[in-house]
C-alpha cells in the first residue's frame, strides 16, 4: 500500500475553482470532476444555503438550488473573504472567511479520488496574484481545516505555468513555450524562455496583457499571436480560459498549429500547482531556476567565525517566496557593537554591505554578548532585521534591548 501523502493543487478565483491531486506513483496530476466519469473540472466558486435549514451546497449544485428558489446563493465568495466581509442570510450574519472554509470542506469531500485522499503532503493554492491579504486568508482557511501551515504553499498563475510547462516531455519545451489565458474578456500572453548556457538554466517569463477581446475574436487573436511570437521559435502553446470555448478559432488556430503542439484545457494551473509543491519539496531533479514576482530578489548573509574558519552564513536565499521564508541565527559578538550584512542579487557578483550599529548595547567583555538575528522579508526586495540582546548566561544578563532595520536592494 502506498501511504505517501498527496500534493493537492487548487486554482481559485472569484469565478471558478479547479482541483488536482498528485502522487509520485502517478504519471501526471489528476484533476477532480464534481461528476464522476465526466470532465467537469471548473467548479463555480459559490455557496448556497438551503432555506430554513443548515444545509450547504457548492459549485453547480449551489447555482441549481438557487435557480429553484430553494437556497440563498452567496456569490463573490472569494473576494468577500479577502475583504473579511460579512454575509447576511435569512437575518443571520456569517463571516465570508468561514463560508470559504465550508467551500474548501466541500471540495475535499468530492466523491472519488478526494474521498481516498489520505494525508496531504502539501496544499498548493494558486491565485492570480499573491499578496499579504491572500496569504492571511489561506492561512486562516488551512488552520480551520487542521492543515499545518508548513504544508501550505501559495503560488501565482505565472509560476504554475512555469512548473507545468517544464514538467512535460522535453520535446515540448525544446524552444520557447507560450501560454494564452483568455479568462473573461481580457487576454494575457505569457512566454517562457530558457537560457541553456547557465547552470541551472535561468528561466524568464514575459507577461503581456492584450486587453479585451470581444469582437472579431479570430482576427484579433491571430494578430496577438503574430505580436507574441515574432520571429522566435515556439515548440508548444497552451490555451486556458473560458474565452476559448466554442468554435470561433479558424485562422488563428491554423496559425498556432504551424510547427507547434497546441493544447487546450482548464486545469493547467491546478496541475502546475501540484508539480510546484512536489518539485519544491525536492522530490525530483529540477535543472531550472525562475525568479518570479513573489520570489526574493536578494541573498542576505553575515560573516561568522566557526572553528577558526571565517565563512558566510546565509540568512535569506533568493528565489524563495518572500511570504514563506524566515531566517534566524544566534551569534556571539566579537569586536565592535555592530553587525555587517552582505546583500547580493542572484544574477550579480556585486555585493552590497550594510552595517547595523547596536547603539546603547551594555558594555561587556569581548565575546560575552550573545545576539539573536532574525530576518523576515516584507517584500520581494526588502528584509526586516531584528537583533535582540540575549546576554551571556549568568555572566552578562540579557538587557532586553533590540534593534530593527530594513534592508533593501539598491
Amino acid at each position: 500500500m502506498n501511504t505517501e501523502g498527496a500534493y493537492v493543487g487548487i486554482d481559485i478565483s472569484s469565478k471558478s475553482t479547479v482541483l488536482s491531486i498528485y502522487k509520485s506513483n502517478m504519471d501526471e496530476p489528476a484533476t477532480i470532476s464534481t461528476i464522476v466519469g465526466e470532465e467537469n473540472y471548473s467548479i463555480p466558486t459559490v455557496l448556497a444555503k438551503r432555506m430554513g435549514m443548515g444545509q450547504w451546497f457548492f459549485g453547480e449544485d449551489a447555482l441549481k438550488m438557487s435557480r429553484l428558489k430553494e437556497a440563498v446563493l452567496v456569490e463573490e465568495l472569494y473576494n468577500l473573504a479577502l475583504r473579511d466581509g460579512q454575509v447576511v442570510i435569512e437575518a443571520e450574519n456569517y463571516s465570508a472567511r468561514d463560508l470559504l472554509v465550508i467551500f474548501f470542506k466541500k471540495l475535499f469531500s468530492i466523491p472519488g479520488p478526494m474521498a481516498a485522499l489520505g494525508e496531504i503532503e502539501k496544499l498548493v493554492i494558486c491565485v492570480t496574484q499573491v499578496n499579504l491579504e491572500v496569504m492571511e486568508l489561506m492561512n486562516y482557511v488551512a488552520s480551520k481545516l487542521s492543515i499545518d501551515l508548513s504544508r501550505v504553499m501559495l503560488i501565482d498563475r505565472n509560476e504554475c505555468f512555469y512548473y507545468y510547462a517544464l514538467s512535460q516531455k522535453p520535446e515540448l519545451f525544446i524552444y520557447n513555450v507560450a501560454l494564452f489565458d483568455y479568462s473573461g474578456s481580457n487576454m494575457i500572453s505569457c512566454t517562457l524562455n530558457r537560457n541553456q548556457n547557465t547552470r541551472p538554466q535561468l528561466v524568464t517569463l514575459n507577461v503581456v496583457s492584450h486587453g479585451t477581446v470581444i469582437e472579431n475574436k479570430d482576427e484579433t487573436f491571430d494578430e496577438i499571436i503574430s505580436d507574441t511570437f515574432g520571429s522566435a521559435l515556439f515548440s508548444a502553446v497552451y490555451l486556458v480560459g473560458d474565452g476559448f470555448d466554442g468554435e470561433w478559432m479558424k485562422t488563428s488556430l491554423s496559425h498556432l498549429c504551424r510547427g507547434r503542439k497546441v493544447f487546450l484545457g482548464k486545469n493547467l494551473y491546478s496541475k502546475g500547482a501540484c508539480y510546484a509543491g512536489y518539485t519544491k519539496d525536492g522530490k525530483r531533479d529540477w535543472p531550472f531556476i525562475y525568479i518570479g514576482d513573489n520570489d526574493l530578489k536578494l541573498n542576505l548573509s553575515i560573516k561568522i567565525l566557526e572553528n577558526n574558519v571565517m565563512k558566510f552564513f546565509t540568512l535569506i536565499d533568493a528565489g524563495q517566496s518572500w511570504y514563506d521564508v524566515n531566517g534566524e541565527c544566534e551569534v556571539i559578538l566579537d569586536g565592535e557593537p555592530e553587525i555587517e550584512f552582505y546583500i547580493q542579487r542572484p544574477e550579480s557578483r556585486e555585493v552590497q554591505t550594510e552595517v547595523l550599529e547596536l547603539t546603547d548595547l551594555p558594555k561587556r567583555e569581548n565575546r560575552t554578548t550573545r545576539l539573536r538575528i532574525e530576518a523576515r522579508p516584507v517584500s520581494d526586495v526588502a528584509v526586516a532585521i531584528v537583533i535582540t540582546d540575549l546576554g551571556f548566561g549568568e555572566i552578562s544578563p540579557a538587557s532586553g534591548k533590540s534593534w530593527e532595520h530594513t534592508i533593501t536592494i539598491k
